[in-house]
């Protein structure tokens, strides 16, 4: 801890800074053009453990919670609601892979502004941070290649 202040400051200051990370995150990449998202990358592109998205649905039963979770994108002029397939032209489709592609990056890069936290933080609030950090970005980050993995597969056979 670089910078000492009472608990209320650090607590209030983690708050801001979280919602500053991860609506600057989501507001900055909506801005980019959907063509900077090539799903079908080495880190985007579904890898062969995850099944077509079953690994998933066997390991997470991510069918049964993943449509509780918020969509911020949306919020935003230029943000795509990815919380329901509208259609199933490769058109879409293509987009759709694209803008899953686009949170997934936005929620890794969330994660990585962690070590930020440990310059106002005790040990242990760098803890708390990183339990938070991940409970709110990894089950989204799970549901985004759950989804690219199952509509990638989709898009293939529509091809």
């Amino acid at each position: 801890m670089l910078i000492e202040l009472s608990i209320a400051s650090v607590i209030a200051l983690n708050i801001v800074a979280w919602l500053v990370i991860q609506f600057g995150l989501a507001w900055s990449f909506t801005q980019l053009a959907t063509e900077r998202f090539d799903y079908r990358g080495l880190l985007a592109r579904p890898k062969s453990w995850e099944r077509g998205g079953r690994f998933y649905e066997h390991v997470f039963a991510i069918k049964r919670w993943k449509d509780k979770l918020p969509d911020a994108s949306s919020l935003f002029r230029g943000g795509f609601a990815k919380a329901n397939l509208q259609t199933a032209t490769p058109e879409y489709l293509e987009r759709f892979l694209r803008e899953t592609w686009r949170g997934e990056v936005v929620h890794w890069l969330a994660l990585l502004a962690l070590p930020l936290f440990a310059i106002w933080n005790p040990w242990w609030g760098v803890l708390v941070n990183a339990a938070v950090a991940l409970a709110v970005n990894f089950p989204c980050i799970l549901a985004l290649r759950y989804n690219r993995a199952r509509f990638q597969r989709l898009l293939a056979q529509r091809a």
